[in-house]
């Protein structure tokens, strides 16, 4: 930044992703999770710096050069649904044409059946075919969401990144787009799914991790954070707390400035369990960042 100063916005993520399986990546807005997404494709801004290693099907994608990421890594390796869709979205050429060229950039297909399988890719994300033939401007938020999603589904990636996939869906299409993602780690890929909506975590990841202030602080199995003896980490307890079924009860306080961090656990200044043991960055531990873990299991 200037004057030299950093921000540290993702520090020590560390995960495995297997083919088959979901792991849903939660937390409030401004922690991190987009800035690892955007690292993993290569797409961090120019003033950013990365260490440590990424491996997706064999490649090293924080050391690759753009030319590698470019050929071989996005669409192919990676796909992605970004969160700002529109944005994503070429604005001179209609939905259609976008989805033909995407077919044949990445399978080879050509005439009809490129035709067709760009069609099928807007079926999956449930993009309705009469509205192929508009362009990004003449496409609400919840259309131009679709339509990302169809384009980041034309390749089948082994990794698909989902940054905020429901973002402006009414429930059912929600529930269409959770199955829909669930279904291409069903069919051996695997799903880093980016969202603030707990429900689609519930109903689509095998595992949860949970983001606050640039550092991952929980990461447990899908059925024992929602159903089973819930999260470890008084902050991740938190998050569940807030939904309208179980109570309503916000969080109190912000979270802090990734240019502006504590010294010790940064969800230390919004924890009632906070004591001197938080003046000290808590390692991830078995599943948990928290001096205080084995205090917070929920019943």
């Amino acid at each position: 930044m200037r004057g030299g100063r950093h921000v540290a916005a993702v520090t020590d993520a560390s995960f495995d992703l297997a083919a088959g399986e979901c792991l849903a990546l939660v937390g409030e807005s401004g922690c991190g999770k987009s800035v690892l997404a955007s690292a993993l494709l290569g797409l961090l801004p120019g003033n950013a710096q990365t260490a440590g290693s990424a491996v997706v099907d064999g490649v090293d994608v924080l050391t690759a050069g753009e030319g590698t990421l470019a050929r071989t890594v996005r669409g192919r390796r990676i796909g992605l649904v970004p969160q700002s869709p529109a944005a994503h979205l070429t604005p001179v050429r209609t939905v259609g044409s976008q989805l033909t060229e995407t077919v044949r950039a990445l399978t080879g297909a050509r005439g009809r059946a490129a035709d067709k399988a760009a069609g099928d890719a807007a079926g999956r994300a449930a993009f309705p075919a009469d509205h192929l033939d508009r362009y990004p401007h003449e496409l609400s938020g919840g259309l131009a969401q679709r339509a990302a999603t169809a384009l980041a589904l034309v390749g089948d990636a082994p990794l698909l990144l989902a940054d905020e996939p429901t973002t402006g869906l009414d429930r059912d299409l929600v529930e269409h787009t959770a199955a829909e993602l669930r279904r291409h780690a069903d069919q051996g890929r695997a799903l880093l799914l980016i969202t603030h909506d707990l429900a689609a975590a519930r109903r689509t990841a095998d595992r949860v991790a949970v983001m606050y202030a640039g550092r991952i602080v929980e990461i447990a199995g899908a059925e024992d954070f929602f159903d089973g003896p819930g999260p470890r980490h008084p902050y991740a307890g938190g998050l569940l707390d807030a939904l309208p079924e179980r109570g309503f009860t916000p969080i109190p306080g912000m979270p802090p400035e990734l240019g502006d961090l504590p010294d010790g656990c940064a969800f230390a200044a919004r924890c009632p369990r906070a004591d001197t043991r938080c003046s000290a960055v808590p390692a991830l531990t078995e599943g948990v960042a928290c001096h205080h873990a084995e205090e917070t299991q929920r019943v």
